[in-house]
């Protein structure tokens, strides 16, 4: 194991010099995903965190992040692999011109040198340092790919019936992320670990603001994450994720606003919020409220 993960303390530390902050528990599971050479899944809210888990992960190892993004539909041919049929065809083409017998023809042209190699395999197939592999949104696939992908977490190997079992010639680093628009089958869980990322706190995701964009105003950076932490007890269709958060401190920032008031949220509510409908309920007065009570609490906080 690489020194600078060699603890829980220094999971924290890496991940912190890559700007990604976090918790003991979160640096604990990613800790023993790698110890124990096991697949870690991330559940979680849209925009928590879950994807950058990974991306940290391989920048602090300094290895490659191989991603599979899922979605309803996707098979084999996307995910791992299909044949590279014109260079089949060609290499047909010569070794019949050659005066090749049909089984020469047929064992040379299906082997692993005319494989287009999909992400899954990809990852099982790297022969350098073990890459991060990450199958990121693993909820939005069918359960046929979810089922497929059993025979990968718990062996990590594929089987290709033209060729055989390719297996792994390192264990590539697997983390499987889910927003829970359906629930991952049981089967694919007991082959992982398992973590759930949260909204954050007040206070940590102040620090996350100030980890990830050190040039935003103080002031200005403290209102913002005490706005948005009232924001998410709001009734909305889609409450933002510390990933609006940021994007919402960079636009403020980049129009030199040092301070919020009613009318600066108005005019960039389509940063932080996604649905017309929640950007409605914020005009007219909604959103001067909720300044007012997000400055009220955190008065309060600050005077405990």
């Amino acid at each position: 194991m690489p020194p600078q993960l060699d603890s829980i303390d220094a999971v924290q530390a890496a991940f912190a010099a890559q700007g990604y902050v976090a918790d003991r528990d979160l640096a604990t599971s990613v800790f023993l995903a790698r110890a124990l050479e096991r697949p870690l899944l991330l559940e979680g809210e849209a925009g928590v965190g879950k994807t950058e888990v990974a991306r940290t992960l391989a920048a602090a190892l300094d290895t490659d992040l191989i991603r599979l993004q899922c979605y309803e539909g996707i098979d084999v041919a996307t995910a791992v692999y299909e044949w590279d049929y014109p260079r089949q065809m060609l290499e047909i083409r010569l070794l019949e011109a050659r005066g090749e017998g049909e089984r020469a023809v047929a064992r040379d042209v299906f082997s692993e040198h005319f494989l287009l190699k999909r992400p899954l395999l990809q990852a099982l197939r790297a022969t350098g340092p073990a890459p991060v592999l990450l199958i990121d949104e693993v909820d939005r696939a069918d359960e046929e790919f979810e089922a497929f992908l059993l025979e990968l977490l718990s062996d990590f190997q594929v089987t290709i019936p033209e060729i055989g079992t390719l297996r792994a010639a390192v264990k590539p680093l697997v983390i499987l992320t889910s927003n829970r628009t359906r629930e991952v089958h049981d089967a694919l869980k007991r082959r992982c670990l398992y973590h759930w990322i949260d909204y954050p706190s007040a206070a940590r995701e102040l620090e996350i603001l100030r980890a990830r964009m050190p040039g935003v105003d103080a002031r200005l950076a403290g209102e913002i994450v005490a706005f948005v932490q009232r924001l998410r007890g709001a009734d909305l269709t889609k409450v933002p994720g510390v990933a609006e958060t940021l994007d919402w401190a960079a636009a403020l920032a980049a129009l030199g606003w040092q301070q919020l008031d009613e009318a600066r949220i108005e005019q960039t509510l389509g940063v932080l919020l996604k649905y017309q409908e929640d950007i409605g309920a914020l005009r007219g007065g909604s959103a001067a409220t909720l300044l007012a009570e997000s400055r009220a609490g955190a008065g309060t906080r600050q005077a405990t």
